[in-house]
């Protein structure tokens, strides 16, 4: 019946041949019936086949992503041919009497769906096969192809080659994809019908390639395309309660499709040799090149390219209330516009590697170094003296709300350096104030929680007189409790106060705020207390991912700026208890710890510490202190 042409059949034949292959090896190597392609089986499957590469065998991480890229090749075949196969089946089953409507002088429309006039048309005129994808970017009315246009279509497919890549017709047609208002939806349909992987040779190598990197969840290519569904969804009305801040950002962002090519090229390097930033960097220049597009254009997308890392890098690793760091990055980004293609691009970025990671108190970071970034591109002078006056005024201004004492403030705040009014915003001091001016000198440990002011989380307060293993005993008690914390903040007053602020995570914390908080409060009280017992370290347990493609621990250690501190860097797989345990090797070595920037990425932690104390003075125990965290991350 013509259901399936004699092509077809043996697409599908050798398709079925692959999957049968990965199937049989599959249960060979769990000695069982196994269907599952998890991730500890992935790697001994994927040496199982010898895959070779340029004669040389892969290491296992590299055969393990070439396994899964072969599955996905043929997963998506048998999906292609399948909505062929549909289609025509519904079409003999169900026949339905349509009135076909002219969209252009080669399509035509049948009910929802575009129709070829003349089944040939994608061979004897090439650019048809993008003319296609620009209606469906163009008209929301149209769905999809019938039958009968996508199996011509995916026949044709095989005709794009250097002539269709470098002819200007087609690159005037692909320009008015990327500005037409469902670009997003062409774009991934030109993937599965595999011609965006031919018409851009560098986004076809991608295609199915698996990212074991702990954190991405999607294949590079479907995590271009998310990322470019999301920087669209950025303009869509109905969406703008989702990310208020990036929707009136991109509504004054001329040309926003610049950002859609800087998308597709941001992660197109991935699996080559060498920084995937700078590879991609220069696939986007030729790209650029090659559709004439201006220098200006050119430059904006090549250096979103390049630095597409670098706002999320420094706002989560470096002291953003360090005014030397806020003007290197803004010396970086130059201008205004090119600091809020890069905020865009970086929102989308990160909400497209995996719905865990994105998190309120991410956002905030972000926002936060897009504003000062702002201001110092405006010409304001950020320096501690201007900052430490703006923060406590403002934070005067709330206390006034609050109808306190004109002078209640100044009991704590004389104990207070500037170094506590720059790391803290003033919501956070005048809270902070309002809970403690009248206990300055108490002997009781004071636990405070509140919710975050970023919408997610708890945000939780404790002074008490300072003691060597006070940050070790909150660690402890967080642990236990499963809470993971996002960021520390420790502070010693000058009479010899701690006066640490925690922000603070759980799962079960949207369903009974309240009551989370009593508790906290009273049993971190509890745990406080003079001569209370500290819990035994429990290992948390690393998941599957983890197990399977671990992440070589580094250490880096290295005096800051002023020489006065010391930065730790580290890089470990991510665990219940991590900090705890880092917490503990500390506290051995009576180490000062002054702030923690805790950065996960799924199940990656990048943290890094900023400490002191006269231990760190000495080269040899710096080496010591290495080698112990280096045995707890390998425990």
């Amino acid at each position: 019946r013509e259901l399936l042409t004699r092509t077809e059949a043996m697409q599908l034949r050798k398709t079925e041949r692959t999957l049968k292959n990965i199937r049989i090896r599959l249960h060979i190597q769990a000695q069982r019936a196994e269907d599952r392609l998890l991730f500890d089986i992935q790697i001994p499957l994927a040496q199982s086949f010898r895959f070779s590469k340029a004669k040389k065998r892969l290491d296992p991480r590299e055969a393990s992503e070439y396994l899964m890229r072969h599955y996905y090749l043929a997963a998506r075949t048998v999906r292609q041919l399948h909505t062929i196969l549909l289609q025509n089946l519904e079409a003999q089953l169900f026949p339905k009497t349509y009135e076909s409507k002219p969209l252009d002088a080669h399509f035509n429309q049948i009910n929802e769906f575009i129709n070829a006039t003349d089944e040939d048309i994608f061979t004897r005129q090439t650019s048809t096969m993008l003319e296609v994808f620009l209606l469906l970017a163009e008209r929301a009315d149209l769905k999809n192809m019938t039958a009968r246009t996508l199996r011509a279509l995916w026949h044709a497919h095989s005709h794009i080659g250097k002539d269709f890549i470098r002819d200007p017709e087609n690159h005037a047609l692909f320009l008015r994809i990327l500005q037409a208002p469902h670009v997003s939806r062409a774009l991934q349909y030109m993937n599965e019908m595999g011609i965006l992987g031919r018409y851009l040779p560098a986004f076809g190598r991608i295609i199915g390639q698996m990212q074991h990197d702990l954190f991405h969840q999607y294949t590079v290519d479907q995590h271009i395309l998310i990322v470019i569904a999301n920087l669209h969804r950025f303009t869509l009305a109905e969406y703008v309660h989702e990310y208020p801040f990036c929707s009136k950002l991109i509504a004054n962002f001329a040309r926003p499709w610049l950002l859609y090519v800087a998308a597709l090229f941001h992660d197109i390097a991935k699996g080559r040799d060498g920084d995937h930033s700078l590879l991609g960097m220069a696939d986007a220049r030729q790209f650029c090149q090659l559709h004439s597009l201006s220098d200006e254009d050119t430059a904006l997308i090549v250096f979103l390219v390049e630095h597409h890392l670098t706002m999320s890098s420094t706002a989560q690793k470096k002291d953003l209330s360090d005014p030397a760091v806020v003007r290197e990055f803004a010396a970086l980004v130059r201008d205004e516009r090119r600091l809020t293609a890069l905020y865009l691009l970086t929102v989308a970025d990160i909400r497209g590697t995996n719905p865990q990671i994105w998190n309120a108190w991410k956002s905030k970071l972000i926002e936060d170094l897009y504003h000062m970034t702002l201001r110092v591109l405006g010409g304001e002078n950020l320096s501690l003296d201007h900052e430490l006056v703006h923060r406590r005024q403002e934070a005067l201004a709330l206390l006034r709300l609050y109808g306190l004492p004109e002078a209640a403030h100044e009991a704590l705040w004389q104990h207070l350096d500037i170094g506590y009014f720059i790391r803290h915003d003033a919501s956070d001091i005048a809270w902070q104030t309002r809970m403690l001016y009248y206990r300055v000198n108490t002997m009781e440990p004071v636990v405070k929680c509140r919710l975050s002011p970023i919408g997610e989380g708890l945000q939780v307060t404790v002074y008490t007189k300072d003691v060597p293993d006070l940050f070790l005993r909150i660690c402890a008690y967080f642990a236990r409790r499963n809470f993971s914390i996002q960021d520390a903040r420790v502070h010693t007053t000058n009479h010899g106060y701690a006066l640490d602020t925690f922000q603070v995570t759980e799962q079960t914390f949207s369903r009974n705020y309240r009551d989370i908080i009593n508790l906290v409060e009273h049993n971190l009280t509890e745990a406080l207390q003079p001569g209370a017992p500290l819990p035994e370290l429990v290992k948390g347990r690393l998941s599957r991912k983890s197990r399977t493609f671990p992440v070589t621990p580094g250490i880096d250690l290295r005096p800051d700026a002023s020489g006065e501190h010391f930065v730790l860097s580290i890089v470990t797989n991510d665990r219940n208890g991590l900090l705890y345990a880092i917490a503990q090797v500390l506290a051995r070595y009576d180490i000062n710890l002054h702030t923690a920037k805790i950065m996960t990425l799924g199940e990656r932690a990048e943290d890094v510490f900023l400490l002191g104390g006269e231990f760190l003075k000495d080269p040899r125990n710096q080496i010591q202190l290495e080698t112990d965290l280096l045995d707890v991350f390998s425990a």
